[in-house]
């Protein structure tokens, strides 16, 4: 695979969990987590869940009041990635005890 950052936000829009693959500025980082956050929250829920930004694709689910989005190269593929957010998820429910609810 081919994940390049994991982002964990709110409906609010504030990044709880940022983890990156590879080197980004602190400035770089800011302006790309503004800009995809801003991209991903204001997209309908009719909508599909991928979304094409600079040079990456980004996969995110929403769980209860959290997203979780994943960047990736565009060769990836993204059902595979949704169903790796949606492993991470139950495996931290299991760790920590009702992390997130599912609606």
């Amino acid at each position: 695979m081919t994940i390049r950052f994991v982002l964990l936000v709110n409906k609010q829009g504030q990044t709880r969990l940022a983890q990156y693959y590879e080197y980004l500025t602190i400035e770089e980082r800011r302006a790309l987590e503004g800009e995809i956050v801003r991209k991903c929250l204001a997209r309908p829920d009719n909508q599909c869940s991928f979304v094409e930004h600079r040079n990456y694709k980004i996969i995110y689910r929403r769980y209860a009041s959290l997203f979780f989005l994943v960047g990736v190269d565009g060769e990836e593929n993204e059902l595979a990635i949704l169903e790796f957010i949606h492993c991470v998820v139950e495996t931290m429910d299991r760790y920590f005890g009702n992390v997130v609810c599912t609606t």
